[in-house]
């Protein structure tokens, strides 16, 4: 899913340098000078000479251009265009996405940086000050209605819940969902907190990663980017999977379903050419209605038809009960049923695998820092994310609940999937194919510039995303990208279980784990710090009084200690879940493979 700042044909100027500044300009005898003066101490470089991922930055710099920034945006508030109200984030106007909000001197620092990129990187000494944060709020742009509709096209969470609560059981369902959303919006906070009090336009915030720099170390920032390159590239190969089983369907099984499946993976090579956050903006929107439209289909088909019994080997009702219960006898199928508490099941894997499945409803926590990094202003975010929150809690636990009652164990995931008519087969796969193409479209391209911008640009100092050849180079890598995530996504053969896996390994992460990992490392810094601590831009860093284990413990029990401590905890049970989730995955994928399960290789659908 990046949908803003990596979706952008801009970013950080920085990253559009040929090569890294060379070793002088990096030291403060070539740019800038020491200082000692009282308690500081100094070695000055102006922002826009640091190195990409500067690891010499301090925590006081940040927070003290963060501050800066803050205000200033503060100060500029009327001239903002990103406070709509809530009706209007809703059905925002044409302009509402985000538009032309920036001035001319903006343009003119975004185009000086640009020019950077065939330049000497000496050149970018003669880049002002203000030269270069105009660059950075050119950027700025996205409003809270872009935010709203992008985290709310996750096309995975609505249609893969009706399989949770069939594998939980109306209780349990319904209790761990409401957990999932509370602790969803609580971590969303926790990353707006830690947001708003690093980035700045000198030196902003784009990524997961980025603040795991910033708080943790490079090491940090690594484990990110890989776990959200691979987020990315199951969730195209999930989706170019189950829009083949849905294509399949719609043709009455006559084309070969790895054709079906080869087909999708062909139209992310053309869909992927979109670039920038207005255009996704509002493909974002139209997924969102789409997928209404199609709950709305699906809802209707399945309170007046039985049940897909075709497809009842791809159902929950297989995982639970040895599959006693969607195996027809004298050739009747068994009646719907449902479960108060925790349907009966062979493994507890069953169980768990399904409790996975509501925690793709809230997968979007991973690319918060790229949405509020493209917002003009950032304090928005907020409403946009309770919005997009209270959205997907409320309508997407109603769809799940009312799927679940009229179709019990024979729910498939995703769940339009299980309609038995062909009629409303047909209009909910439609509906359900356009939007999963867009939804693809957006983690396809985010996990194509994740991967060049922090493995291409930073170890082999590929050109920027916006000269000519970086243009050229990213756009070859659109086929390879979708066809790797084919790849991936058709050699298992169970979507459950796969998808099960990414829920464990790296959705749960970035929603459940990361965010109070992060705000620990972040309160304590803040709290860490005493009154004659700070920086001073015409002076440098304030010399820091003390160190080591006196200074994590006065951090950590400073303000919020009681925050410190519930994040803990709620690290330690996130990475529990994770443990638990990412076994019961894998443990269903096994099964399938020992089974004879077909991968989609295959011609036939394993609908069919």
């Amino acid at each position: 899913m990046s949908l803003a700042a990596l979706a952008l044909d801009g970013g950080d100027p920085r990253l559009h340098v040929e090569g890294e500044p060379e070793k002088g300009l990096e030291t403060p005898e070539k740019d800038g000078h020491d200082l000692v003066e009282g308690n500081r101490t100094a070695a000055l470089v102006r922002p826009v000479t640091r190195p990409l991922y500067d690891n010499t930055i301090s925590f006081e710099e940040f927070v003290y251009y963060a501050e800066k920034t803050r205000a200033e945006e503060e100060a500029h508030v009327a001239d903002i265009k990103g406070t709509q109200g809530w009706l209007e984030m809703i059905f925002p106007s044409k302009s509402g996405m985000g538009a032309g909000n920036v001035t001319a001197d903006e343009k003119h620092g975004a185009k000086l940086a640009h020019d950077m990129t065939l330049a000497d990187p000496r050149a970018r000494l003669q880049i002002s000050d203000d030269e270069w944060t105009n660059a950075s709020r050119a950027l700025r742009t996205a409003t809270k209605s872009a935010i709203f509709y992008l985290i709310t096209t996750d096309i995975l969470g609505p249609f893969g819940l009706p399989y949770a609560f069939a594998g939980m059981g109306w209780g349990p369902g319904v209790a761990l969902f409401t957990v999932f959303a509370g602790l969803a919006i609580y971590s969303g906070y926790l990353l707006w907190t830690i947001f708003m009090g690093m980035d700045s336009y000198e030196y902003p915030i784009k990524s997961y990663g980025d603040m795991g720099q910033r708080l943790y170390g490079p090491w940090l920032r690594f484990i990110f980017n890989v776990l959200q390159a691979l987020q990315l590239v199951f969730n195209v190969g999930l989706i170019v999977v189950s829009n083949g089983e849905a294509l399949s369907q719609a043709a009455k099984f006559k084309l070969c379903f790895a054709v079906c499946c080869l087909v999708w993976c062909l139209a992310g090579f053309i869909l992927g050419q979109v670039r920038t956050l207005q255009k996704f903006g509002w493909l974002a929107n139209a997924a969102v209605w789409l997928n209404v439209i199609c709950m709305i289909i699906t809802m209707g088909a399945a309170a007046h038809t039985a049940p897909n019994y075709l497809g009842a080997s791809q159902s929950i009702g297989a995982a639970l009960n040895n599959g006693t219960s969607v195996t027809a006898v004298n050739g009747v199928y068994p009646a719907v049923q449902h479960s108060n508490g925790l349907p009966p099941s062979p493994t507890f894997a069953g169980s768990v695998n399904a409790a996975m499945q509501a925690v793709f409803s809230y997968g979007g926590a991973m690319i918060f820092p790229e949405f509020m990094s493209e917002m003009r202003y950032p304090r928005d975010f907020l409403k946009g994310m309770w919005a997009a929150q209270s959205f997907i809690y409320l309508v997407y636990m109603f769809y799940g609940l009312f799927m679940y009652g009229y179709q019990g164990q024979y729910v498939i995931n995703p769940s339009f999937l299980g309609i038995g008519p062909y009629n409303f087969q047909t209009a909910g796969n439609v509906f359900a194919m356009i939007s999963s193409a867009i939804a693809a479209a957006l983690y396809g391209n985010i996990g194509i510039k994740v991967i060049y911008n922090n493995i291409f640009v930073e170890w082999f100092h590929a050109p920027g995303l916006t000269t000519k050849a970086g243009k050229i180079i990213w756009t070859g890598m659109i086929p390879v990208y979708w066809s790797i995530a084919f790849a991936i996504g058709a050699g298992i053969p169970a979507f459950a279980g796969l998808s099960g896996i990414v829920s464990a390994i790296c959705i749960l992460q970035f929603t459940f784990t990361f965010p109070p990992f992060l705000s620990i490392a972040y309160n304590m810094k803040r709290n860490a710090m005493l009154p004659e601590e700070g920086f001073d831009p015409a002076t440098g860093p304030y010399a820091r009084k003390d160190k080591g284990p006196k200074r994590w413990i006065r951090g950590f029990f400073g303000k919020f200690w009681w925050m410190n401590i519930f994040n803990f905890f709620y690290t330690g049970g996130a990475l529990t879940l994770a443990a638990l989730g990412a076994y019961a995955g894998i443990e269903i994928v096994k099964q399938a493979f020992a089974s004879g399960a077909s991968n989609s290789f295959v011609c036939k659908s394993p609908l069919q």
